[in-house]
């Protein structure tokens, strides 16, 4: 069986022990997670969507995610990157002060808002500061004014 480890620095040397003990081997790429409660991650492991190459993505970095079916892409200020994980996975593993979910597909980086318009239709569209749109739905239209204050 293999896990994904999602825990602290200090601890995970430690928990990597006794599951390895117990058979289990805890690996990235792994489907199953366990992780620490209010212990959010730092990076994400991912492949540049030009190269296919797999590297490390700091959180602080990703301007906002979406998924289009089983695809879910992360984009930045410089590149367009893709994630094995699915959106709800990422969106528990991310800190709910820096990152909102603003429809059933899309997560955003709060401090990444450029411009919030909003419609007649219970709506807003964002403008990000990298120039990309995304639409807050109505499903979600309540918890991004409650979250803003607005």
């Amino acid at each position: 069986m293999k896990i994904k480890l999602c825990v602290g620095q200090d601890r995970f040397d430690e928990i990597r022990s006794i599951l390895k003990e117990k058979g289990i081997e805890v690996d990235d790429t792994a489907e199953l997670v366990l992780s620490e409660v209010n212990n959010f991650i730092k990076s994400l492991t991912v492949r540049d969507k030009k190269t296919n190459e797999k590297l490390v993505l700091f959180v602080e970095d990703i301007i906002c995610i979406e998924s289009y079916g089983d695809n879910v892409e992360i984009q930045t200020n410089d590149s367009l990157y893709q994630c094995n994980e699915r959106l709800y996975q990422i969106a528990n593993s991310l800190d709910p002060q820096a990152f909102l979910r603003i429809s059933k597909s899309v997560i955003i980086s709060t401090s990444k808002i450029k411009q919030i318009k909003p419609t007649l239709s219970s709506k807003f569209i964002l403008t990000l500061i990298n120039g990309k749109k995304v639409d807050v739905t109505r499903s979600y239209y309540h918890i991004f004014k409650d979250y803003f204050q607005i």
